[in-house]
């Protein structure tokens, strides 16, 4: 079983070791791969002015923030949430900089300690369209995930938009696999399993399922501009019987 937090920050500016903080810290949690909605939405007081391009970007006011609470006074709430979970973040290096900044000035350990990994969106998208846009925005509009309430960026919205992406991103990982029984052997060993004592009933496509097939290779056709192998596949076999 899986546990995966889909993060997103919000900060005063682009340095954390010159003084920026976090003002906005937003988690979506996914287990199994699924939206378990156990997430996180959290405001800061920074103690400081959001620098103007920043302001732009959040639209996170010093009036608004001045009543909310330090970071360092829920630093431990945020450690527990997020512990031993693998968090999913574009452009990690920025956020993880900026949360391990921020646990050092509260006196805790960085994320490294007590996180099980850092999974990087935004190299798994560079490694899969190189030389394309792969912005947030941009992967958002590829996948065709709706963004139309984007107007600043926001935490927990782009934490709940890159989950959407995440999925998208990494369809076709999940394995399947058949559950052992309790006698199971020791890793290594390989088990010969006579397949013809299995029969396999054949379960057709619903409508439903049909649609939603369609859609993904709609998908697909629009982000390879016509280019989806199935498709072509599809035509040469119609063309044949015909």
């Amino acid at each position: 079983m899986s546990r995966q937090i889909v993060l997103d920050t919000e900060t005063t500016g682009l340095s954390a070791e010159n003084g920026d903080r976090v003002i906005e810290l937003g988690c979506v949690e996914l287990f199994n791969r699924k939206l378990t909605g156990n997430d996180l939405h959290i405001y800061f007081n920074p103690e400081r002015e959001s620098h103007e391009d920043a302001l732009k970007v959040h639209g996170l006011t010093t009036d608004f923030l001045r009543d909310k609470p330090k970071f360092a006074t829920l630093a431990n709430d945020v450690v527990e949430y997020l512990r031993g979970a693998e968090l999913i973040i574009h452009n990690a290096a920025f956020d993880v900089g900026f949360l391990n900044k921020e646990l050092e000035l509260a006196g805790l350990p960085p994320l490294r300690e007590f996180v099980a990994e850092v999974t990087d969106t935004l190299a798994m998208a560079k490694a899969v369209y190189p030389g394309k846009r792969n912005s947030l925005d941009a992967l958002c509009d590829r996948f065709g995930v709706d963004r139309s309430n984007r107007t600043f960026h926001g935490a927990k919205l782009d934490a709940q938009l890159l989950a959407d992406v995440y999925i998208n991103l990494t369809r076709g990982q999940d394995a399947l696999l058949i559950d052992v029984s309790t006698n199971e052997p020791s890793i290594g060993t390989v088990v010969a399993v006579d397949l013809r004592s299995f029969v396999l009933p054949v379960l057709l496509a619903t409508e439903h399922e049909l649609a939603a097939h369609d859609d993904l290779l709609a998908q697909l056709d629009k982000s390879s501009k016509g280019q989806t192998l199935f498709r072509q596949i599809d035509v040469q076999s119609t063309n044949a019987v015909a």
